[in-house]
Parts: C-alpha cells; sequence; structure tokens
C-alpha cells in the first residue's frame, strides 16, 4: 500500500502542468561558426483559414468565394498588402512590420501529405512527419534533436503546455513548461516538500527542484493566476515565457507550442471577428519572442503550421469548413523574408481541390526540412530516411535562412 501512494505521488508530481520536469536542462554546446540557433515550432490546432490569414486579393474569385468575410483594403479595417497580388489580415501588425523588415516569410497554397479532413489524424500526420496517420508515437521535431551534427547539437528541446505534443515526443531529453492556471504553492511548502521526498525519494526529489527551478526562471510578474486569460491575451503569455526560458544560456533551444481554437466553422468575422481575435493573439505571441529573445532573436526561426486549411467558399454561418490547402508562416532574425512563396493554384471551380477547397501546391514538409538543413544543419539524407521517413522525394526548400 505504501509503495502504491509513493507511486501514485510521483506519477501527480512529475506530470504536473507547473513544471512538468521529466528530464534535465544541460547546456548547449555552441555551433563551429559562432552561431546559437533558435528553432521554435508553432502548432495552429484546428485548422487556420489561409485564404483570410494571407488573402489572395488579385485573385478575380477570391471575393465571390469568401463573401462576408473577405478582407479588402479599403474601408476602417483595411488589409495590409504584401505584394501586388497578397494582403496581409489586419489584425497582424507585428508581422506586417517583420515582413517589411525581411525578418517574415508567406509560403501559401501549403498542406501536408494528407487529403482527408478529420482534425485528429491531421494533426497525427502534421507532428509525426509519417505520411500517413497511426504510424508512430514520436514526432519529428524530436527525431530532429537525435540527429543533430556535432558541434551544433541541441541536447533537449521544450515542450509547452500540460502535455508534451507529439511533435515532441520520442527518445531525445525534453523538458516541459506550462503556465498555472490555480494558486501555487509558497515556495516555503515547495522546499519542505522538496526536503521530504530528499529522504523518501531522491529521484522524484531530483525531477521536482529541477522543475521547480525550470519554473522560476519562466516566471515573470504579470503571470501570476488568471482565471480569464485565454485567447489572445493566453498566447501572449505563453509565449514570454517560452522566450524568457530559450533566452537562457543553458536554456533549451528547439521549442514547441500548440494554440487550440482555430476550428471556425462559424462567426469567422473578416477583419474584426473570432478570427481577428485569434491571430491577434497569435501576433502578440510573436512580439514576445521577438522582445523577449532579445539579441538571440538574429539566430531564430519561428514555423507556424496548421493540420489543413479551411474552404473557398464560406458557408451558410460565415464561417468555413475543412478544407486542404493553407498558408505556413516563417518569423525570426534569421529568416530571409520579405517574400511570398507561392505556386499559386488559382481559385477557379476547375482548380479548387474537390472543388471546394484551395489546391496544395508545396508540401509542408519541405518548408520545415528546408529550415532544419539551412538553420540547424541536419542533411538531406537524414531527413528523408529518419526525420520524415518515406520523404525522399520531397525535397527541402532553399533560401529561407538568411
Amino acid at each position: 500500500m505504501e509503495w502504491e501512494t509513493l507511486t501514485s505521488r510521483r506519477a501527480l508530481l512529475l506530470g504536473g502542468a507547473s513544471f512538468a520536469a521529466w528530464a534535465y536542462l544541460p547546456r548547449f554546446a555552441r555551433a563551429a561558426d559562432g552561431r546559437d540557433p533558435r528553432l521554435v515550432v508553432v502548432i495552429l490546432r484546428g485548422a487556420l483559414d489561409g485564404l483570410a490569414t494571407v488573402a489572395p486579393i488579385g485573385d478575380p474569385d477570391y471575393a465571390g468565394l469568401h463573401g462576408s468575410i473577405a478582407l479588402t483594403t479599403g474601408g476602417p479595417h483595411p488589409a495590409t498588402m504584401l505584394d501586388s497580388f497578397f494582403a496581409l489580415h489586419p489584425a497582424m501588425p507585428v508581422f506586417a512590420r517583420m515582413y517589411k523588415e525581411k525578418h517574415a516569410a508567406v509560403v501559401h497554397a501549403v498542406a501536408t501529405s494528407y487529403r482527408d479532413r478529420s482534425h485528429f489524424d491531421g494533426q497525427d500526420v502534421l507532428e509525426s512527419g509519417f505520411p500517413g496517420p497511426g504510424r508512430v508515437q514520436s514526432g519529428w521535431l524530436n527525431r530532429a534533436l537525435e540527429v543533430l551534427p556535432r558541434g551544433q547539437r541541441v541536447t533537449n528541446g521544450l515542450a509547452v503546455g500540460p502535455t508534451a505534443p507529439l511533435v515532441l515526443r520520442g527518445a531525445a531529453p525534453t523538458v516541459g513548461w506550462a503556465p498555472i492556471a490555480l494558486p501555487q504553492a509558497g515556495d516555503d511548502t515547495a522546499m519542505r516538500v522538496l526536503s521530504l521526498y530528499n529522504h523518501r525519494d531522491p529521484k522524484l526529489a531530483s525531477a521536482l527542484s529541477q522543475g521547480l527551478e525550470l519554473d522560476k526562471a519562466a516566471r515573470i510578474e504579470d503571470m501570476k493566476p488568471q482565471p480569464r486569460a485565454n485567447g489572445p491575451s493566453a498566447m501572449r503569455l505563453v509565449a514570454r515565457g517560452a522566450a524568457k526560458l530559450m533566452a537562457a544560456d543553458n536554456g533549451p533551444r528547439i521549442a514547441s507550442l500548440a494554440f487550440d481554437g482555430w476550428d471556425t466553422h462559424a462567426n469567422e468575422g473578416g477583419p474584426i471577428g473570432r478570427l481577428a481575435q485569434l491571430l491577434s493573439g497569435l501576433d502578440s505571441a510573436l512580439a514576445e519572442f521577438e522582445s523577449g529573445l532579445a539579441d538571440r532573436w538574429r539566430d531564430t526561426v519561428i514555423l507556424v503550421a496548421t493540420e489543413f486549411g479551411r474552404t473557398a467558399r464560406i458557408n451558410g454561418t460565415d464561417g468555413t469548413d475543412h478544407g486542404t490547402g493553407t498558408v505556413a508562416l516563417l518569423a525570426g532574425g534569421a529568416v530571409n523574408g520579405g517574400r511570398i512563396i507561392s505556386d499559386w493554384p488559382g481559385l477557379k471551380f476547375a482548380d479548387l481541390y474537390e472543388g471546394r477547397d484551395l489546391a496544395p501546391t508545396t508540401d509542408l514538409r519541405a518548408i520545415i526540412k528546408g529550415a532544419l538543413r539551412d538553420h540547424l544543419g541536419i542533411s538531406e539524407r537524414v531527413l528523408a530516411q529518419t526525420v520524415f521517413p518515406e520523404s525522399a522525394r520531397v525535397k527541402p526548400m532553399s533560401g529561407l535562412v538568411a
């Protein structure tokens, strides 16, 4: 009975969202060329409407398909023209500035290899890196950690959230952190618990000590429990804490975050609706990474991806349903930005995928491979064999990193 109680207590403490320290936090070996690269993968769960985020205003069929939620360059909330064809949602002024400064880029008409429209399976393919769902219980980002070349090896990854997302699960060591949602025990109480476990369970005590240090490193004054903090404000606070951890000399260099709520079947709302609120939160998260990483920003790449896109035509509730093609966003001081990369398929009915969706012309894996190769130095052969198995035909996209 005593062993059962101790085991349950161990599971509770090691799984707690306030620190979730299931691995150590070793120092990073600086690359031989003096760079100190960081990579952040942001997953938008629920399927981002790429046509509303970066709108093809120059396509003559766009306005008719997106109807009441179509972006325009006029009115009280004008979209920001990125070039003569594409416009950015007005809720993303930070990304627009980064784009102008050539530290952000857009890849349009993007999809994974998955062509059905199940969130569960789509997210599985996105995060596992395999061509189909249900194949493995490890993610491509964790496998990338395992194969980083010598001299530029990042020995752990940071999973932000109550549980590690699939993309960062696997054999490589990871550390987890999530902002607390409940009142936290005082330092004195925490130290007494730690002292107890030093006598009863040294291994658990070590994990608890590491977790407390991690949480202390990430904590900031305005990150106290805020029951009403959700949506945009939650994205901002999560990014702020993650950036603080990643800015430290002995902090993680690779991280994964997941933001929920992008399944905009109704009231998507054009420039001021539900999607605008979500994009504003994402934009503020990018701003927090930029400010929080400070000098480290110049060696940072942030990749924003989603499981699939949404229908080209709006539905009867001013929303969009599950689709296929969408956008991937890149931001960071190491990004070769100021560009929209797209083999644009067009929005005429004959050009739509299955007569309903933006047709994908770029494999998301090509974008990720390009970033992993040029930013972290992983070879094309290893990317095709280990990180993204069965993907030799998908070549890394060049020129994404400055």
